[in-house]
């Protein structure tokens, strides 16, 4: 094992990012890598392996890995748009693949407890380590200490991958701090760092420190889902309970769930290459196989990738039947063309799904993106989806503006308006594990105002007696139930309908998983929360609405509103 390196001022290459040393101990080859030679002052250390045996280069399951995280770290990018081209880069066979997604997926979910590990085995702070380094110790820590890899190849494999990405110096760095993680299991760690007893603990020092390294979450994320249980009418004696499985459960590896785009996609090949029938919403499935990417009809578009929760949102909101005079519900769905709105559409997911339903009831679509990149890439979701029905009308469109500042000839003339609102997105942390580091309690109060704005105009954008459907991928009160209070109190002739009702519609099978939660206080009316830990599925919420009034004349023909080009 070579010596941990105190430091060896400005060429040192990453084990930390600055010094006040001269350039007497700067030791860089012609190549201008760094050779370490143990200058901590203590002993050299050497590895176990022969010069001839060590791993040279990085493999390329971990590279991929350790090239998603350095994204996420450096880009603020998303761990899921980045490594499926990072594995299609590396030409990683299935198993490769699985091994790269549960390394870096796992490495930042699992992130808070790596960095108290780390913490006890680096003698300076985290903050003063180069980011690629510490990248690369998170992705040795969780091989350590959650993965089925055994520790002389989690150490050798992790240490090439620096010496090949890094230099030669870091590596020795990397290989003294994870020898002092291998000194004790996961366990072990857990009972030093966050014992059930705080007191005792080394680094918790209330209960909720003890769960925020114990489950990986920061302590007001812990907060706010403490707080989303209760409002959203899980029982007060379960909710601690509850909070546990619910955190265990943004840690677990999620299935890949699948939806065939109705009329069009086919399940059959998915379920012959692996993949089992979704028990929840129609046309889904389950795929445990690892990169979904390889499936019959995913490169097409004709089955896509798509949480289940996000599937049963887009098909409950053209379940409830339109309002006939008086909004009084008197309509069936597809009597009449309607025109639909998804006014957050970005980045298509449940466009597509919705544009897919659209054609077959023979509507038209609308989908609104603010972003220009973002409404591309709705528009290449949509793709699949034929643009135009045999009638030679538009089925779907895409408009790229702001949701809350619709064109005048907009005003009251949509039938189904889904508003799928920028959130803290605390409900897919599962999903999108990098984004519990990177929310702060700050981002609450614009997202809410936000989403306060959007609702404002899709109402505006309603005919009387359409519908409307509010969905957050987040279970955080002041971006669900208290929205919807604040809804009603705004438009008067808003009515809040029994969602959870139609949620259950879609998937009877709800109500044997825990059931969809309403919230009470709204009368008849209901909003619906979906939970991972009961229903594996993202914490989704959903409020549906309907606007009082009768229709204007000729308000629903294709003739008098075409969808915008």
């Amino acid at each position: 094992m070579i010596a941990e390196r105190r430091n060896s001022g400005p060429g040192d290459s990453g084990a930390r990012k600055s010094s006040g040393r001269g350039r007497s101990q700067d030791r860089r080859d012609e190549k201008g890598r760094t050779r370490n030679r143990g200058t901590s002052g203590g002993p050299r250390q050497f590895s176990s392996s022969a010069p001839s045996k060590r791993t040279r280069q990085a493999d390329p399951a971990r590279l991929a890995a350790f090239e998603t995280l350095t994204a996420v770290s450096r880009d603020d990018a998303y761990a899921n748009l980045v490594l499926p081209g990072r594995i299609a880069a590396h030409r990683l066979d299935q198993r490769d693949a699985g091994f790269a997604t549960e390394l870096a997926y796992g490495a930042l979910r699992g992130q808070g407890l790596y960095d108290a590990v780390l913490a006890v085995c680096v003698d300076r702070p985290l903050a003063q380590l180069d980011r690629p380094v510490l990248d690369a110790l998170r992705l040795g820590a969780h091989q350590l200490l959650a993965m089925r890899v055994p520790a002389h190849a989690a150490l050798d494999s992790t240490v090439a991958l620096v010496r090949d990405q890094i230099g030669a110096g870091p590596s020795g760095f990397v290989n003294a701090v994870l020898r002092k993680v291998t000194v004790q299991d996961r366990e072990a760690w857990l009972d030093r760092l966050a014992p059930l007893t705080p007191q005792d603990a080394e680094a918790a020092t209330t209960p909720d420190d003890v769960l925020a390294i114990r489950h990986s979450h920061p302590v007001w994320i812990i907060r706010a889902l403490r707080q989303s249980l209760a409002n959203h009418g899980r029982p007060a004696d379960r909710v601690k309970a509850e909070l546990v499985d619910l955190l265990e459960a943004d840690n677990a590896a999620p299935v890949v769930n699948l939806v065939a785009l109705p009329g069009l996609g086919d399940l059959d090949p998915v379920l012959e290459a692996g993949a089992e029938p979704g028990p929840l919403a129609p046309d889904s499935a389950l795929y445990h196989g690892g990169d979904a990417g390889r499936l019959p009809g995913v490169k097409e578009g004709t089955v896509r990738v798509q949480d289940v929760g996000s599937q049963l949102t887009a098909h409950a909101l053209t379940r409830v039947p339109l309002g006939g005079e008086g909004g009084d519900g008197g309509g069936e769905p597809g009597d009449a063309t309607e025109r639909w709105l998804d006014l957050c559409a970005g980045p298509g997911g449940k466009a597509s799904l919705l544009a897919a339903l659209a054609r077959q009831r023979g509507a038209n679509l609308l989908a609104n993106e603010p972003a220009e990149h973002r409404a591309r890439l709705v528009e290449r979701a949509l793709e699949a989806v034929p643009r135009h029905a045999d009638s030679g009308e538009p089925t779907w469109s895409v408009r790229c503006g702001d949701g809350r500042e619709l064109d005048p000839e907009h005003a009251e003339s949509f039938d189904r308006i889904l508003v799928d609102a920028p959130c803290t997105g605390l409900g897919a942390l599962r999903r999108r594990p990098e984004s519990r580091w990177r929310r702060q309690p700050s981002d609450l109060g614009p997202l809410t105002e936000l989403q306060r704005q959007l609702l404002d105009s899709a109402v505006g954008a309603l005919r009387p007696g359409g519908v409307l459907g509010y969905v957050t991928c987040s279970p955080h009160p002041a971006e669900t139930v208290f929205q919807v209070q604040d809804a009603l109190r705004r438009h008067p002739g808003l009515e809040l309908l029994d969602t959870t009702s139609f949620l259950t519609e879609v998937a009877p099978s709800l109500t044997e998983a825990g059931g969809a939660t309403g919230h009470p206080g709204f009368g008849d009316g209901t909003t619906s929360q979906l939970w991972p830990h009961l229903h594996s599925t993202d914490a989704m919420f959903m409020a549906l609405f309907r606007k009082a009034g009768s229709p204007a004349s000729g308000s629903r023909t294709t003739g008098s509103h075409q969808a915008e080009d």
